[in-house]
């Protein structure tokens, strides 16, 4: 018999442990850990590549300077269209973290709504109405659009690119859906 345990009891959330056990994995396999956050007002990334309150960050120790897995935040510096900016992350706005090469890794619940402030207006968040949360599954791949087929080809190649950021310059992290 399972006896209830009481939030007080619980302990310390999982979620910090979860996120720097699998960034150690994908590490020592020679793979790149992206992180998908939900993003808000707590959140400090470039508004910019923000989708859908959403943002896939490359937090391999390549593309990242002073990176820092704490048990409340995720902090490293990082270049976005060549200009080095701050990122800072609370651990409850990680909704993913995952190997780019392979898809593997963990998801996690994104943060109760109306728990944090929204964005503020002007910084890059889309206008409207609520955009949905958490993360979508993808479609199972299918066999494929047979070999003559350009314009399926065209069509799932269009799918997975992913969208221009704004200002040109380098780019240094990717988008994966």
């Amino acid at each position: 018999m399972t006896i209830p345990v009481s939030p007080d009891t619980q302990g310390a959330s999982t979620r910090p442990y979860l996120i720097r056990a699998l960034h150690d994995w994908c590490t020592d396999n020679g793979y790149t850990p992206y992180l998908a956050v939900y993003v808000d007002g707590s959140v400090q990334v470039p508004a910019e590549y923000v989708k859908n309150n959403e943002i896939v960050l490359n937090a391999s120790f390549e593309a990242t300077s002073s990176l820092q897995l704490g048990n409340d935040f995720i902090s490293f510096k990082a270049r976005f269209g060549g200009t080095a900016r701050e990122i800072v992350v609370p651990i409850d706005h990680v909704i993913a973290i995952y190997a780019r090469e392979n898809g593997q890794g963990m998801a996690f619940p994104a943060p109760p709504a109306g728990a944090e402030p929204s964005l503020a207006e002007g910084s890059g968040a889309p206008d409207g109405g609520a955009a949905p949360r958490g993360l979508r599954l993808a479609e199972a791949p299918s066999a494929g659009p047979a070999p003559g087929d350009d314009a399926a080809r065209a069509s799932a190649e269009d799918d997975e690119s992913p969208p221009e950021p704004p200002g040109g310059g380098r780019p240094s992290l990717k988008r994966v859906k």
